[in-house]
C-alpha cells in the first residue's frame, strides 16, 4: 500500500534544536506516510534523520545574533529566490496528502515570503493538503510587541491552518501560556507531549565516570558558558574531568581559542560535535549546559544532576522560562546567566554533583502521538475550502 505523502518544512536558523526536534518527529511521521523534509538550514555531518525520510536541502540561511539572516554564499536576495522555487516544485513534485511546517506562524515570520506562497499553492490544489503547525513547548517572548505578534499569528493560523501540534506535556506547558492573541484562535491545538529521538533507549544515568558533560547546543550563542567552564577546570577537584561539546555552529575562531586552552589545561576532553548528548550523560556524574528543549529533555530522561545556565538575550526568554520551571519542579538547578564566571561556575558545578534531581512523571510519546493524530485527521471528513479571513 502507498503510503500517503507528507511534506514537512523545518528551518533551523541560531541552533539546533528546531532540526533535532523536525527530524525525530519525521522519522516517527514515516511509518505511516512517506516523509519529505525540506531543511532551510545549516546540517551537521552525524545529524541525520532516522527512517525512511527523504531531505531536500533548501539553499541553507542562518541567523546572526541580532537575528539578521545570511546566505552561505552571500547573495541573500538569490537565495530566496532559489528557496522559493525549490519549495514549489517540492510541493508539485510530493502531491503531499498534508503539510507540516515547523513553528510558523507562530514564529519564523522572517521566513513568509517563501511559506506564505507555498501555504497559498496548497489551498488551491485539489485534494487541498491538510496543514499542521508543529510548534514547541514555549513560544519566545515578544516584550511590549506581543499582543501584536500573537494576534497576526492567529489571523495568519486561522487562515492557512487545520490544526495546531504543540509538543509539550500539557501538565508543563500550554500554548495558551505564551501565546494571547486578541482574537479567537479557531484552529484545534493538540497538545502531543514531548518529542524525543529514538536512537536508543535512554536510561537513568548510574553516575560511574568522575565526569561532568558541558554542552550549548549548536554553540553559535555558546561561548561564554564553554569559556567559563574552561577557565574553571583550575577551580575543581583534580579527579574530575570535564568533557566539553562545543556545538557544531561555534564560531571558528572561538573553538581554535578553546582548542588552544584545552591543551594548557589538563582535565578537559573537547568534542566539536555529538549526535547523541543523553548517550553521553548517562555515565557522566553531572551536566553543565544551557537549557534548550532537546538539552532539556535529554536532562529530563537520563535524570543526571543538572545545572543549567539559559541563553537570554534581549527578548529571548524561552530557556529562562524552561529552566525557572524545571528549578521550581526540583528537576535542575539554574545559574542565572549574569553571575556567569569561572570561580561561580566552579562552586555551582560542585554543588551540582550532590544535588539529587527529582524524576518528573511527563510524556515523551510526542512523536508517536503526533504520527497517529496526524493520521486519524487525514482519516476524518474531507478538508472544507479555507475561506478568507
Amino acid at each position: 500500500m502507498t503510503r500517503p505523502g507528507l511534506l514537512f518544512y523545518c528551518q533551523h536558523s541560531l541552533g539546533l534544536g528546531h532540526a533535532v526536534r523536525s527530524f525525530a518527529l519525521a522519522a516517527a511521521l514515516s511509518e505511516r506516510f512517506r516523509v519529505v523534509v525540506a531543511c532551510g538550514g545549516e546540517l551537521p555531518d552525524g545529524l541525520t534523520a532516522a527512517g525512511e525520510v527523504e531531505i531536500v536541502a533548501l539553499p541553507a540561511l542562518s541567523a546572526t545574533r541580532n537575528r539578521t539572516l545570511v546566505s552561505r554564499d552571500r547573495n541573500l536576495g538569490e537565495t530566496r529566490r532559489r528557496r522559493r522555487k525549490l519549495l514549489l516544485e517540492t510541493l508539485r513534485s510530493v502531491g503531499p496528502a498534508a503539510i507540516i511546517v515547523e513553528l510558523f506562524p507562530f514564529g519564523r515570520r522572517k521566513f513568509a515570503d517563501e511559506l506564505v506562497p507555498l501555504l497559498e499553492t496548497a489551498r488551491g490544489t485539489t485534494p487541498r493538503p491538510l496543514v499542521v503547525s508543529s510548534v514547541r513547548d514555549l513560544l519566545v517572548g515578544r516584550g511590549p510587541d506581543q499582543h501584536a505578534h500573537d494576534t497576526l499569528s492567529c489571523v495568519l493560523a486561522n487562515r492557512y491552518l487545520d490544526a495546531v501540534f504543540v509538543h509539550s506535556d500539557p501538565r508543563f506547558a500550554r500554548l495558551e501560556e505564551s501565546f494571547s492573541p486578541a482574537i479567537p484562535l479557531r484552529v484545534p491545538v493538540h497538545h502531543t507531549g514531548f518529542v524525543v529521538q529514538e536512537r536508543r533507549a535512554v536510561g537513568p544515568t548510574d553516575g560511574s565516570d568522575p565526569r561532568v558533560v558541558v554542552s550549548v547546543g549548536g554553540g553559535r550563542v555558546g561561548a561564554p558558558l564553554l569559556r567559563a567552564a574552561v577557565a574553571a577546570r583550575s577551580h575543581l577537584p583534580a579527579e574530575l574531568r570535564l568533557e566539553i561539546v562545543a556545538g557544531p555552529f561555534l564560531p571558528d575562531a572561538v573553538w581554535t581559542e578553546l582548542y588552544e586552552a584545552v591543551l594548557r589545561t589538563p582535565g578537559i576532553e573537547l568534542h566539536r560535535f555529538v549526535p547523541d548528548l543523553a548517550d553521553k550523560l548517562r555515565s557522566a556524574q553531572a551536566s553543565a549546559s544551557q537549557c534548550g528543549y532537546n538539552t532539556a529533555l535529554d536532562l529530563l530522561r537520563t535524570g543526571v544532576p543538572a545545572l543549567v545556565v539559559p541563553f537570554v538575550e534581549e527578548q529571548e526568554d524561552e530557556q529562562t522560562r524552561r529552566a525557572t520551571r524545571l528549578e521550581r519542579s526540583g528537576a535542575v538547578r539554574m545559574l542565572d546567566p549574569a553571575q556567569l564566571a569561572p570561580k561561580m561556575l566552579a562552586a555551582e558545578i560542585e554543588a551540582t554533583l550532590e544535588f539529587r534531581p527529582r524524576r518528573l512523571d511527563l510524556d515523551f510519546s510526542g512523536a508517536q502521538t503526533s504520527a497517529a493524530l496526524l493520521a486519524g485527521l487525514l482519516e476524518g471528513a474531507a478538508l472544507p475550502e479555507k475561506v478568507a479571513v
